[in-house]
């Protein structure tokens, strides 16, 4: 009997939790009543656009450990979308350069990441290629950029990688357009 009693408040407690589920920003954690950003790799980022602009500014961080801090990245099809993305890492662009590359659906990463190691005197990014929808110059150490595109206009999961030799492999995200 304690049981049953035991398991009816379970469930209706997780059913009273359950409605803000939707609601819930999962980039942050509250501690000690403080909203901080969540340092988890599985964490991933709000569509958050400026109401004035309708941008939606999205960051992303890449670290000495060949890790992005995000898994998942999110914008509305068509919108106008501002990343932020820094190497928060200390070592050299030469050494661990870390970049952002949009890749257009059904692209073979591994593929593409073979390709781009081939482009050195580009940064790493293949001149010969219509695979990309969007990408950031190669950042070392401590460096930040800004890139602004548009979301692509077909909804769905679009990869996201960094094209330094041998990253493609932990550097990967996914690009998911509503």
């Amino acid at each position: 009997m304690k049981n049953a009693i035991l398991l009816s408040a379970l469930s209706l407690l997780l059913i009273a939790c359950g409605g803000e589920e939707n609601k819930k920003d999962d980039s942050k954690i509250t501690v000690g009543g403080t909203n901080t950003e969540a340092t988890s790799e599985e964490s991933e980022d709000k569509m958050t656009a400026d109401n004035e602009s309708d941008v939606i500014e999205l960051s992303l961080e890449g670290n000495d450990q060949m890790k992005y801090n995000k898994k998942r990245l999110r914008a509305k099809a068509g919108a106008e979308v501002e990343l932020t993305f820094k190497h928060v890492g200390e070592m050299s662009k030469q050494a661990m350069g870390h970049n952002f590359v949009l890749l257009k659906k059904g692209t073979d990463i591994m593929e593409f990441g073979e390709k781009a190691a081939g482009a050195v005197d580009n940064d790493y990014i293949p001149e010969d290629t219509d695979a990309i929808i969007a990408h950031t110059e190669m950042l070392g150490g401590g460096e930040s950029t800004v890139l602004k595109f548009t979301a692509p206009t077909e909804k769905g999961e679009y990869d996201f990688i960094c094209s330094f030799p041998g990253h493609v492999a932990l550097m990967k995200g996914k690009f998911i357009v509503n």
